[in-house]
């Protein structure tokens, strides 16, 4: 069973779901997760965790986003974007509209209404199925957070810029604030998420690049480690004598560790005298206790000279 995780160029007309299910196919195992859904007609860098990586996939599904996004004005659909039904036409916007100063109006913290069409689920049922009965439903504004708008290129009616965002940000209805703003319409065109959780565009496989890469037996260089996730955290190598208390995940006192001056009001990655790492431990009063368990079994572990290391690749966990 492979253990870590996968870069995923998830293309146009595939769900994340069909992603997840291929995968399984073409890596013959069951144990695979994704972390953050796109759109069926959106593409981009799709998180993939396998094995002991999908407990990954709460961490990893609330980090920061970035999305490059295109959108037209003067229009407006039931779906948010241009694949949908159109409900409502507009006249053009004035020469002299303040298109980017309204754009970069909504950098910071607002409240957004989720789109129609969306998996938030209302009552036990997901908005888009109530949507396809027919059903408009008033929905609550969620609290987002729009880090940075940047590259905006007008080219009126369309509009492409990159936004960098919170979880929970649906860019389709970004795209319709800002018409509305502006008293006019506006829907998304195309939408490429080009960074989630430290993965980057340029690094993404495509699924047939995956199964080619199974074939020719370099798959292992394109899985990164666990590990790789928490190297901004202190490391903890506990002594041989205290194993079985490491493997059978107990807490572990500070003198288990071969490390003297270990920080007790930050987390530990910590590994066992074989260098296997085995999991992400807190203080809690008297010891270190475990967040998450990572340990392989020996026939699963893999060595770090397989994983090609990608010079920008970088995570940030927020717990």
């Amino acid at each position: 069973m492979y253990n870590g995780l996968l870069n995923i160029y998830k293309e146009k007309d595939f769900t994340s779901h069909d992603v997840v299910a291929k995968l399984r196919g073409i890596l013959r195992q069951k144990k695979i997760g994704h972390t953050g859904t796109l759109d069926p007609n959106a593409e981009g860098v799709l998180p993939v965790c396998l094995g002991k990586g999908t407990k990954l996939c709460d961490m990893l599904t609330g980090t920061k986003k970035q999305y490059k996004v295109s959108f037209v004005f003067e229009k407006e659909t039931d779906t948010e974007d241009i694949w949908g039904t159109v409900t409502k036409t507009h006249e053009p916007l004035k020469q002299d509209a303040p298109i980017k100063d309204t754009i970069l109006s909504f950098v910071g913290e607002y409240d957004q209404v989720p789109p129609m069409y969306s998996a938030k689920k209302i009552n036990g049922k997901k908005l888009y199925e109530l949507a396809r009965e027919g059903k408009i439903i008033e929905r609550t504004p969620e609290r987002i957070r729009i880090y940075d708008i940047s590259d905006i290129e007008i080219s009126y009616p369309e509009v492409t810029m990159t936004v960098t965002c919170s979880k929970g940000t649906y860019i389709r209805s970004l795209c319709r604030d800002i018409g509305h703003k502006l008293q006019n319409g506006a829907c998304m065109t195309k939408l490429v998420r080009t960074r989630s959780s430290g993965f980057q565009l340029e690094y993404a496989h495509t699924l047939s690049e995956i199964e080619e890469a199974v074939k020719t037996g370099k798959i292992e260089e394109w899985i990164i480690p666990i590990e790789k996730v928490f190297l901004k955290y202190q490391k903890g190598t506990v002594k041989k004598d205290y194993d079985k208390v490491l493997f059978n995940g107990n807490p572990l006192k500070k003198e288990m560790f071969y490390e003297i001056d270990l920080d007790t009001t930050k987390k530990l990655r910590v590994y066992d005298e074989s260098e296997q790492f085995i999991g992400i431990y807190y203080w809690k009063k008297i010891c270190f206790s475990q967040i998450r368990f990572f340990m392989t079994t020996t026939n699963e572990r893999k060595p770090w000279n397989t994983f090609i290391i990608q010079n920008n690749f970088n995570f940030i966990i927020q717990w």
